[in-house]
């Protein structure tokens, strides 16, 4: 069978604007499926795990460095697939800082 997965990587929002911006791109290989979603919060990528969950039938989600402990927990609490985590203590996307000191 073949694996649908999430990634769920942290970007910063388009400047001059309110509304907090989403990506989203499939990537499909033979063997899985992945989701690349692009949110610029924590309350972002709970929403975007929970759809990619419930709308795609991704089976499991992956979170990028930029996701702290606090941010971690949020989405794995938000749905009941398996929460993997890429770790870095501090995010050179996010201006060497972790998502936790952003947004939680």
């Amino acid at each position: 069978m073949k694996l649908k997965a999430a990634f769920i990587f942290l970007t910063k929002a388009e400047s001059g604007t309110d509304a907090p911006a989403e990506y989203q791109n499939w990537t499909r290989t033979p063997a899985v499926d992945l989701l690349a979603i692009g949110v610029t919060s924590y309350e972002q990528a709970v929403t975007a795990a929970q759809r990619a969950v419930r709308e795609e039938d991704c089976s499991c989600i992956e979170l990028c460095g930029g996701f702290g402990v606090q941010g971690t927990a949020l989405v794995s609490r938000a749905v009941q697939v398996p929460v993997g985590v890429v770790r870095f203590d501090i995010h050179p996307g996010l201006d060497n800082a972790s998502g936790d000191g952003i947004f939680a």
